[in-house]
């Protein structure tokens, strides 16, 4: 018993003098020159004759520190792209070492083009961080290019459209070193210029309801600029996404504009329909509309016009005005409409429909860094919205109308969006807060025989507060927020007020071995659109009404997300999950109505989405070869006031790269990921593409073929209706074997350094208007 106890006792004071023994080592690492922090420098940990001891990365504050340090010699290596590799010897190391401020120079020969050997990436519970590699960026010549090297989990890069997507079409925002930008300034991008792309695939609070949050952090010139253009256009159609930009630095201001135009412009696009319209008084009437070629005409550009001032490197205004213009001079269809049960009883049908949008914007942002890690945000949008349609629908018989319909709609938007946050950085984390205001004010005049005037007034006013630390390996994010969301519509009831509580808590667990998984769960508010709300008969044809409900009420959602990751020498496997719960979502509802069917909308019972989808990505040659492939399924359940639904849809989708030199070679494939809500099928696009290019210094070239091994392109829609049950195809011919040519350039000169970082994003893109088309 004695030597048993006295065992117990040496062990015990043996671990206690080794546990004692275990020190830390911290500092912070900051710009020589700025004296600013640096985020995620690498810090390695020697022994005296290089073995591996441990490692960190510094934080937002650009605080690092390394645990479980036994007594000895050590050598600590600091890196960060863009700056030289500092090496600091500690000798004797046998107590709790604070380096105090480690300084990293900025290394001027690699400013113009920095090195990166390999693609290096870092896990947050918001984001994911990556550094592209040098071969990533040559095989690149814009920023929507770089994504698709980079090949980032549920991102969908379209590299000849230069769009971005997630499935099932949330919102994808997008930044440059935080500041707001569009699709447009991301193609104007240098790749070279890049030194990093922050990837928020679990948005905070701040960001609303957004899917994912794309910011480029990037190197800026305080002299010269530089000027690029990219033109993308097809041999055998005419399809065009042409863009020209530039950008000029002075000292602390910076002046930048861009501008895009895209155009369509084809003559083989119809549409076939089936249709079963039940009274239910026994009276059932089934159709049929068989397509004939129409005419798909239209053109939309963007322009901004942005100045940056930049005093010091606390301080940051942006002032930015951009316009969005659209013009649909035609979207006309042309189809034979048959009657199932007379078959010789043929309808001739006209479908024509004519739009412009014309939407200004005025962006104001301040940025201030307080003294003792505080930072203060503020941002005002102003966003105006003027929008014309037409529509003319005639179904002819042996020259006699059947249905003359003729809609007309002159629409006017103006909103602000106002918000602020407050962040303080502290040692056991991150804590902000924030406030956002958002007023809309409608009035829409619809002409269709009757004139039918709508005023419409709509607000939402939203604070939060949040909370971001660590426990070891564990991460977390804590907010809770608050909605006041309110409408009223003139002539039209009370409209309403309702107040929602919106908490939200992220939990990431990191493995020793390039591994994560996460846990996500939120309760987001919804507001119903202006032009469900508008209270207003809109004839789809001659059987059919859209019409607006101004009862409509805000409704919540809540949804829990699981993904992870695992990365081991040249695999990284993805797996992303969802549950979405609606209750009293605001979906689709049809009921009769005398001798026609109503189309609205209601506060339906509830709606449930179940998505799984896993990615497997392989480098087997470095950055040279790259091969991504993704499946997945979503599960719907759609449960209304007068209907119960169930849809399942299986997906997958491919991505092959290959990069030798200055030669890059692509192909893309993917099934359609489809969207069920309400009694609506909204089928996805289902198309390959073939794309090979070749990279100068300032320039390069390409060719690319979409939908190569199809004849044709379709886009399929349903709806499940008792009362109208609709099977709808749309068709363009020319989007199948698609050629297209690309050319891009690219001029820049002058010396960069590190931008600050722009945390907000507003804009303001719905114009109130109820739609009648079919």
């Amino acid at each position: 018993m004695n030597k048993l106890l006295f065992t117990f006792l040496f062990c015990f004071c043996c671990a206690s003098l080794i546990f004692a023994q275990s020190l830390k080592i911290s500092g912070r690492i900051t710009d020589a020159q700025s004296k600013a922090p640096l985020e995620f420098a690498n810090i390695v940990l020697t022994t005296a004759d290089t073995t591996f001891v441990g490692g960190a990365t510094s934080n937002i504050n650009g605080d690092f520190l390394v645990e479980n340090v036994v007594p000895g010699d050590y050598r600590l290596v600091v890196s960060s792209v863009g700056y030289k590799t500092s090496e600091t010897v500690l000798q004797g190391v046998d107590e709790v070492v604070n380096l105090g401020s480690l300084e990293l120079e900025e290394n001027s020969v690699l400013l113009d083009e920095v090195t990166v050997a390999a693609s290096n990436e870092k896990s947050n519970s918001d984001r994911k961080i990556v550094f592209p590699s040098d071969k990533q960026k040559k095989a690149s010549s814009n920023g929507i290019e770089l994504l698709k090297q980079i090949a980032l989990p549920r991102l969908q890069v379209n590299a000849l459209q230069r769009t971005l997507s997630v499935p099932g079409g949330g919102e994808v925002q997008l930044r440059i070193n935080g500041i707001i930008a569009t699709n447009e300034e991301v193609i104007a991008l240098l790749p070279e210029d890049i030194i990093k792309i922050e990837y928020h695939d679990n948005p905070g609070l701040r960001y609303g309801n957004a899917a994912v949050v794309l910011d480029y952090i990037t190197k800026r010139k305080v002299s010269g600029g530089n000027v690029s253009v990219d033109f993308t256009n097809a041999v055998n159609a005419v399809w065009g996404e042409d863009q020209l930009s530039a950008k000029v630095n002075h000292k602390k201001s910076e002046f930048s504009l861009s501008y895009r135009l895209a155009t369509r412009d084809f003559y083989q696009m119809w549409r076939e329909n089936e249709e079963k319209f039940n009274f239910g008084d026994g009276k059932v009437i089934n159709r049929k509309e068989v397509g004939q070629p129409g005419h798909l005409g239209m053109y939309w550009q963007n322009a901004s016009m942005q100045y940056n001032y930049q005093p010091d490197d606390k301080t940051v205004m942006n002032a930015t005005f951009r316009y969005f213009g659209n013009e649909q001079d035609h979207f006309d269809y042309y189809s034979d409409l048959y009657f199932t049960d007379r078959p010789n009883d043929i309808l001739k049908l006209t479908d024509k429909t004519t739009a412009s949008t014309k939407r200004p914007s005025l962006d104001l942002y301040f940025q201030k860094t307080l003294p003792a890690n505080q930072l203060l945000v503020v941002n005002v949008v102003g966003t105006y919205i003027g929008s014309k349609s037409g529509r003319f629908y005639q179904e002819n018989q042996n020259g006699s109308l059947i249905s003359d319909i003729q809609n007309n709609v002159d629409g006017k938007k103006y909103s602000i969006i106002a918000e602020s946050i407050y962040e303080k950085q502290m040692k056991a984390g991150t804590f902000s807060a924030g406030l956002k205001h958002s007023q809309a004010f409608s009035d829409n005049t619809y002409t269709n025989g009757k004139r039918y005037v709508t005023e419409m007034r709509q607000a939402d006013t939203y604070a939060y507060i949040s909370f971001k630390g660590k426990l070891k390996n564990l991460e977390y994010n804590l907010g809770i927020g608050g909605t006041r969301a309110w409408s009223f519509q003139e002539g039209d009831g009370d409209g309403y007020e309702t107040y929602t509580f919106n908490p939200r808590l992220t939990l990431q667990y990191n493995f020793p071995s390039n591994a994560y998984l996460r846990l996500q769960g939120s309760v987001n508010n919804n507001q119903p659109s202006l032009s469900e709300l508008s209270a207003v008969d809109q004839r789809i044809d001659s059987l059919q009404i859209v019409r607006g409900n101004p009862l409509l009420q805000p409704y919540t959602s809540y949804q829990v997300n699981l993904s992870g990751e695992a990365r081991k020498g040249i695999f990284t496997a993805n797996l992303w999950s969802s549950y979405e719960y609606r209750p009293k979502a605001i979906m689709d509802e049809k009921f009769v109505e005398g001798n026609r069917i109503i189309n609205t909308f209601d506060n339906q019972k509830s709606w449930q989405r179940l998505s799984v989808e896993t990615t497997l990505k392989v480098k087997p040659l470095k950055d040279l070869l790259q091969v991504s492939a993704t499946g997945g399924v979503n599960h719907y359940l759609s449960d209304g006031n007068t209907y119960n639904h169930e849809y399942t849809n299986w997906f997958y989708r491919g991505d092959l790269s290959f990069v030798y030199k200055k030669v890059m070679l692509a192909f893309q494939i993917q099934s359609n990921w489809n969207w069920f809500w309400g009694e609506n099928v909204y089928g996805g696009e289902n198309y390959h593409l073939l794309q090979a290019k070749y990279n100068m210094k300032n320039c390069s070239i390409g060719l690319g073929v979409f939908n190569p091994f199809s004849d044709n392109y379709k886009v399929v829609n349903e709806n499940w209706s008792q009362h109208a049950t609709i099977k709808k195809a749309n068709y363009i011919n020319e989007s199948s074997r698609l050629v297209m040519v690309q050319f891009s350039w690219n001029l820049s000169f002058g010396r960069k350094y590190a931008s600050a970082q722009k945390k907000l994003q507003n804009s303001d893109s719905d114009s109130g208007i109820v739609t009648n088309s079919k």
